[in-house]
């Protein structure tokens, strides 16, 4: 502790545990300001995955069928999962074949950019399909 004192470090007990415990001379404040800065660092570079949803009905137009898909291309591009909806209203419940046709068509359309991560399920009203990218973008 004396030598510490006189060099005007902290005495840091590294290894209580220890037969006999083991210390550490060295200035604590700036240590603990290091290890917030390499957290920070840590948490700044870490990806997050981004979750779009497109919604589309199932007497959708071809040319709005592909703009949506375009959408998705570029969602895709970009490394965020996309989670596509086709909503049904009224009689169209009848008919969730068609809605399933439009997903297929869709994932066989852009399979070099995306896979299926879950499949086409029906739920209430809807009918959801998650799209994952192929590979992660570098940034």
């Amino acid at each position: 502790m004396k030598i510490a004192e006189e060099q005007g470090l902290d005495l840091v007990e590294v290894a209580p545990l220890s037969n006999p415990p083991v210390c550490r001379i060295m200035d604590y404040g700036k240590y603990k300001y290091e290890l917030e800065q390499k957290a920070k660092r840590a948490k700044k570079h870490q990806t997050s995955i981004v979750l779009k949803e497109i919604k589309m009905r199932p007497k959708i137009d071809h040319h709005d069928f592909d703009v949506k898909k375009r959408h998705i291309e570029r969602f895709l591009q970009s490394g965020a999962k996309v989670k596509v909806t086709i909503m049904y209203r009224g009689r169209e419940m009848t008919h969730t074949d068609i809605g399933r046709g439009l997903l297929d068509k869709l994932a066989e359309e852009i399979k070099e950019l995306g896979v299926i991560e879950s499949q086409p399920k029906l739920d209430g009203r809807n009918m959801i399909m998650v799209l994952t990218p192929v590979s992660v973008p570098k940034l």
